[in-house]
C-alpha cells in the first residue's frame, strides 16, 4: 500500500503564502492522478486541485489564480502552494493518489495538514 505524508500546513494570515507538501513512499506519478482535497468543519471534501500521470492540471472555481499544483518526480513529492488565501481556505488538506487497477478504481489518502487563514 502507498503511503502519503502531507507537510508544511500551519496559521497564516488573509493575503498570505503557504506551500503544503506531499510525499509518496513510491514512484506513482506516472500512473496515477495526484489530487489535493480539503474538509472544513461540518462541510464535505472538496476536490481543490489535481494532476494527471500526463501532468495536465486542473483547479476548483474558487482556488483559481490563487492556487497552483505541482510534482517533483525524482521526490516523489506533490505541491500545492497557496497565495492570496482567504478564511474560508481554512481546512483539513488531504493528499490523495488515484488510478484504475485491474478494471476496479484504487485510491489512497494522506492523514491531512491543517491549513487555518486567520489574522
Amino acid at each position: 500500500q502507498v503511503q502519503l505524508v502531507e507537510s508544511g500546513g500551519g496559521l497564516v494570515q488573509p493575503g498570505g503564502s503557504l506551500r503544503v507538501s506531499c510525499a509518496a513512499s513510491a514512484s506513482i506519478f506516472s500512473s496515477n492522478t495526484m489530487g489535493w482535497y480539503r474538509q472544513a468543519p461540518e462541510k464535505e471534501r472538496e476536490l481543490v486541485a489535481s494532476i494527471t500521470s500526463g501532468g495536465t492540471t486542473n483547479y476548483a472555481d474558487s482556488v483559481k489564480g490563487r492556487f497552483t499544483i505541482s510534482r517533483d518526480i525524482a521526490k516523489n513529492t506533490v505541491y500545492l502552494q497557496m497565495s492570496s488565501l482567504k478564511p474560508e481556505d481554512t481546512a483539513v488538506y488531504y493528499c490523495n493518489a488515484a488510478s484504475w487497477r485491474d478494471g476496479k478504481p484504487w485510491s489512497s489518502w494522506g492523514q491531512g495538514t491543517q491549513v487555518t487563514v486567520s489574522s
